[in-house]
């Protein structure tokens, strides 16, 4: 008999600004897509209206094994429906059913993916934007903390807004390696 051993699920959900298309957080999100255990959804497509379905979407990361976050970082801070979805889902899942959903979430690895319109030295104390991207960020590893999802080193694009078809495609390649770096880590268990 032969055995198969399957790869573990990964759902990307990406959220991005409803008042225009991202030409680079949807070429990011395709590359992503284009891996076999990946599967990515497009929040704002799916809901337009910023009504999220909190029963889905619990039962699709319960189904999962990691958990990508993209976005733009849009004035310092997450997209809205990004902080929509933390506040329904994650709130169904850790306070309301902790312990028939929060707590078989746990464990569960999450990435954080990124991109910024400026350079990295505008994220620099004096740079322009006066604070990192890790700082900007904290409150998403406060809230992976708290949910005991083990957090990795995020992927952050620099300069989106500016980059060309070459640069483009040369950013979806890294994505999609720092992806692939990630889900072969082994993670330490909260305690």
């Amino acid at each position: 008999m032969m055995m198969t051993t399957s790869l573990p699920k990964i759902t990307l959900l990406m959220f991005h600004s409803r008042y225009r298309p991202s030409r680079i957080n949807t070429a990011l999100m395709s590359a992503a897509n284009t891996l076999a255990n990946l599967d990515a959804i497009d929040m704002n497509l799916l809901y337009p209206d910023g009504n999220i379905d909190v029963t889905t979407e619990v039962q699709r990361i319960l189904e999962s094994d990691y958990l990508i976050l993209q976005f733009p970082i849009q004035w310092y801070s997450t997209p809205p429906l990004l902080q929509t979805w933390q506040d329904r889902v994650l709130t169904q899942m850790f306070y309301l059913a902790y312990e028939k959903e929060g707590r078989l979430f746990e464990g569960t690895p999450i990435l954080i993916a990124t991109t910024a319109g400026n350079i990295k030295t505008a994220y620099e104390a004096g740079g322009q934007n006066h604070f990192s991207l890790d700082t900007l960020l904290s409150p998403l590893k406060a809230t992976a903390w708290r949910c005991k999802l083990p957090w990795a080193a995020p992927f952050i694009l620099y300069q989106a807004d500016q980059l060309n078809d070459v640069e483009l495609s040369a950013a979806c390649e890294r994505y999609v390696q720092h992806i692939q770096n990630w889900q072969v880590r082994r993670f330490k268990p909260f305690k």
